[in-house]
Formats: C-alpha cells, structure tokens, sequence
C-alpha cells in the first residue's frame, strides 16, 4: 500500500466514522429537530456520487468509505424523515 492510499484511508476513515455518534444519537433519542433535511439530502446525494465515481474508477479508498457513509448518512436521514417530517402531518 502506498503513502498516498494510506493518507486516503486515514482520511476516510476520519469522515466516515465522524457520523457514528450522529447516527447513534438521532436513532437512539428521536431527537432531529436540530438537523436540517436539505443538508441531509444534498449530502446523501453528494456521498452516492462519490460512490458510484469510486465504482467507475475500481477505486477502494472511495468504494468502501462512501458506501458506509452512505448507510450512516441515510439512516440520520430517515431518522429525521420519520421524526420531524412525516410526524408533523399526522
């Protein structure tokens, strides 16, 4: 592995992992008030291009953090989804 690929899975790592705690908070507390639903989704959407830019690439350092970003970042999103939106029109 060389210098540049270790960088970019030190980085990865760094950002993917940075949205555990979210992740955990909003699906643990219910609590999204806080959360804006327009950066959620602009950044699911932007996370979802990097992936699929990884893909067309054959290029791991962008496959496997933006796949599991994508998870973590869809889950807060469906959190306040659920919590915030959809609730306030039952």
């Amino acid at each position: 592995m060389t210098t540049t690929e270790l960088i970019g899975y030190a980085a990865a790592c760094c950002t993917t992992f940075s949205f555990v705690p979210q992740a955990v908070k909003a699906l643990k507390e219910h609590d999204t008030r806080s959360l804006s639903v327009g950066m959620y989704i602009t950044f699911s959407i932007g996370v979802a291009l990097w992936d699929a830019y990884g893909i067309l690439r054959g290029d791991w350092v962008l496959i496997l953090p933006n796949s599991i970003t994508l998870v973590f970042c869809t889950l807060i999103l469906g959190a306040k989804l659920r919590n915030d939106v959809l609730s306030s029109k039952a």
